[in-house]
Order: C-alpha cells, then sequence, then structure tokens
C-alpha cells in the first residue's frame, strides 16, 4: 500500500511540475497563457479519476501500475490547476 502511495504522490507531482512549468514557459514567450487550457485540463482529470475508480472495481492486483497511473494523472492535474489558480508557481 505505501509502494502504490508512493508511486501516485510521485506521478501527480511530476504532472503538476511539469504543467506549472509549461504554463510559465508558455507565459514567459507569449505574455499570455493558452486561453481554456484549465478546463480542458480539468476534463481530462476528470476522465482519469473516473478510469481510476474503474480500473480499481474491475480489474485485478495485477493491474495496480496502471490504476496508479490513471489516480496520479488525475491528481497532479488537480493539483497543478489549483497551483495554477492561486498563483504559487
Amino acid at each position: 500500500m505505501a509502494l502504490r502511495l508512493a508511486r501516485i504522490a510521485g506521478i501527480a507531482s511530476a504532472f503538476a511540475v511539469a504543467f506549472s512549468m509549461s504554463q510559465r514557459a508558455t507565459l514567459a514567450r507569449t505574455g499570455q497563457t493558452v486561453p481554456g487550457i484549465l478546463w480542458a485540463v480539468g476534463a481530462l482529470c476528470v476522465f482519469f479519476l473516473i478510469g481510476a475508480v474503474a480500473t480499481e472495481a474491475t480489474q485485478p492486483a495485477d493491474a495496480d501500475v496502471r490504476k496508479d497511473l490513471l489516480w496520479g494523472l488525475g491528481l497532479g492535474g488537480l493539483l497543478g490547476i489549483v497551483l495554477r489558480l492561486t498563483a504559487v508557481v
């Protein structure tokens, strides 16, 4: 269980950092970010989280890496959005 939590946290933090760096680079290059990007990432996060819930309910334990990837991407995207909205990064 600890390995799964560590894997999910690692994927989530990597995705949040990559998203934040991408937004900062775009802002520095063009002076603005892509309109609607937070809505698009939010929609993808919802799909990832729905997929994570579905795979937890239907897949055996040997699919834990796939489940962790879905959880990490969903939670990392939401974390990236929250960080962007609060202008922490």
